[in-house]
Parts: C-alpha cells; sequence; structure tokens
C-alpha cells in the first residue's frame, strides 16, 4: 500500500541517495520504510568531533505533517540528549514544519542538536 507518507519518505530517499549532506548518511531498515537507521559523523571543533553515532528515526503515517521519533542509538553525554536517547531539538517538536525532509532532520540534528553545544562557550558563561 502506497500512502502520501510512504512516498514522501520514498523520495527523501531518492534525494538522500543522489545528494547526501556532508557527515550524514540514512535509509530505511529492509522492508520497512517507515523506520530508518541514519548515522551522523559528529561536527568539527566540538568535543564529538570524530565521532561516528547511530540513530533511528520512526515515521508515522502523519510523516510530513508530524515529525518523526528520532533516538540516538550510540550512546551520546549531551545535553540535549536524554538518557534514552531521544533528542530535544525545537524542529522535532514545536518547531516542526512539513518542509523539512529526512536529510534537513539529519543536518539540524548533526548542526543544531550536537553541534550547538561547544564546550568552551559553556565554560565561558560559566
Amino acid at each position: 500500500m502506497s500512502t502520501p507518507a510512504r512516498k514522501r519518505l520514498m523520495r527523501d530517499f531518492k534525494r538522500l541517495q543522489q545528494d547526501p549532506p556532508a557527515g550524514i548518511s540514512g535509509a530505511p531498515q529492509d522492508n520497512n520504510i517507515m523506520l530508518w537507521n541514519a548515522v551522523i559523523f559528529g561536527p568539527d571543533d566540538t568535543p564529538w568531533d570524530g565521532g561516528t553515532f547511530k540513530l533511528t528515526l520512526q515515521f508515522s503515517e502523519d510523516y510530513p505533517n508530524k515529525p518523526p521519533t528520532v533516538r540516538f542509538v550510540s550512546r551520546m553525554f549531551h545535553p540535549n540528549i536524554y538518557a534514552d536517547g531521544s533528542i530535544c531539538l525545537d524542529i522535532l517538536q514545536n518547531q516542526w514544519s512539513p518542509i523539512y525532509d529526512v536529510a534537513a532532520i539529519l543536518t539540524s540534528i548533526q548542526v543544531k542538536g550536537i553541534g550547538s553545544c561547544r564546550l568552551e562557550e559553556r565554560l565561558i558563561q560559566s
């Protein structure tokens, strides 16, 4: 059955394959377009520089009108990442827009989610 959410996810997957943003990758799990595995490389000049972090994205039939549930599978110590791997990020909550695709979600997690907390800035502010 091809629903609007599944069609959109296929389009997102094609775009991600054809023009992948630097430092991220993602693909649906075998035979389940609604569940994705992704990898994000730690942003340069952060404590996570050089790290490789695995995530899962669970989409509902309401996508793209509702955001996916995103969790880090890799253990992550970061103020925006909860112990269960869930992420505190505005675009996954109250700032969601259907214009975001999978590449935008992963890039936002890389840049705004884990890249926004620079150790030096936090030490200067203390």
